[in-house]
């Protein structure tokens, strides 16, 4: 029996994609911003109503690029969280900047507001929340922090593509929104990311970063590094582009019949559904009641090869890289820490059978 994956990525038809890359066997343009790549940024661009959509080779690249084109003072502090991947800290760490971690709410799991000014100093540059598992952040209160103390705001909304917000889409909160394509999410290119803003001086800065800081064939003013995303992802994005309403609509029937099935166990939660929100349905996360249960169901899961996953677990700063970081251990994150240690996301993706949801939740419910 095949296994049962925690995703599995979404790709068009082979012959849609063959068509969409067919042209470039007669340019031979496969990377350095061609035609794919510029015609992708403007259908992002359409599609998430933004005025500025920057491509980069993958999700992690571009929120370091967005991180440097703000060019915060090295030292500075960026109010985070640990409940993210690997990534959002290790963005902020390799860009010379000092996480500090706030705790969640226990409601969907994001950011807490109501504990960020608590954690302001006077070295505090930014405040760089998640949206989590498509779970937007509460933006009004968040943005509203940041405009009382001058801080910036960027959002990690690598779950949250094509997630809306009374009609908004998250690519518009803050001073910018990074996503990630990677093969796992909802929308991919393969791997890819982008970074989503309003601020058209950034524009240059956001190119030179993942082009060498190259203007010219003799022009080289900036100094940058190599994140262009090449024509192959480009193609893979147009084509995903187009289904992925589908795809999304795939996904909330197997949301559905997770919680029909689920609802009423006493022993683990899941997320509510958020007011005005229109989510993506990116994962379905559940949370047991104790950690021992969770490992349970992980480990009889896997026995019938299906492979759940604990996320986010390890939180970044229980990560031993960052043992001597002044801001890590989550005693001050006790709500963050609580969380990890009991949730796991079930499998979830467009493909997957109803029946299979039944003989997961089976195996979960006993």
């Amino acid at each position: 029996m095949l296994p049962i994956n925690v995703t599995r990525s979404s790709m068009p038809p082979l012959e849609e994609y063959i068509e969409e890359i067919r042209g470039l066997w007669d340019s031979h343009w496969l990377t350095n911003m061609g035609e794919k790549h510029q015609k992708f940024q403007t259908a992002l661009e359409e599609y998430l109503k933004v005025p500025h959509v920057t491509l980069y080779t993958n999700g992690h690249l571009a929120l370091e690029g967005i991180l440097a084109a703000m060019n915060f003072p090295r030292g500075s502090e960026v109010i985070t969280t640990p409940f993210t991947f690997a990534s959002t800290t290790h963005a902020i760490v390799r860009s010379g900047l000092v996480p500090v971690f706030c705790d969640i709410n226990d409601r969907d799991y994001t950011m807490d507001a109501a504990k960020i000014e608590a954690l302001i100093t006077d070295k505090t540059v930014a405040i760089l929340p998640v949206h989590v598992y498509g779970n937007l952040c509460d933006t009004e209160a968040i943005q509203k922090i940041a405009d009382k103390h001058g801080l910036k705001v960027i959002y990690d909304a690598a779950h949250a593509f094509g997630v809306t917000k009374n009609g908004v889409s998250a690519a518009c909160f803050g001073d910018a929104a990074m996503f990630s394509f990677h093969a796992t999410k909802v929308f991919n290119t393969i791997e890819g990311g982008a970074v989503c803003y309003r601020d058209d001086a950034m524009v240059q800065t956001l190119n030179d970063l993942k082009n060498f800081g190259i203007h010219g064939p003799e022009a080289v003013p900036f100094v940058g590094g190599n994140a262009k995303m090449n024509e192959f992802q480009a193609a893979m994005g147009l084509c995903n582009l187009r289904h992925l309403q589908g795809e999304i609509a795939k996904r909330k029937e197997v949301v559905k019949k997770y919680r029909e099935l689920l609802s009423g166990y006493g022993k683990i939660t899941f997320c509510a559904p958020q007011p005005d929100v229109e989510p993506n349905y990116a994962y379905f996360p559940v949370v047991f009641e104790s950690e021992k249960m969770r490992d349970a169901a992980c480990e009889r899961l896997k026995e019938q090869n299906i492979i759940a996953r604990k996320y986010f677990y390890p939180l970044t700063n229980d990560f031993s890289c960052y043992k001597d970081l002044p801001t890590a251990g989550g005693d001050k994150t006790p709500i963050v820490r609580s969380i990890a240690s009991r949730v796991v996301t079930l499998p979830l993706y467009a493909e997957l059978g109803l029946d299979e949801v039944e003989r997961i939740c089976k195996i979960v419910s006993e």
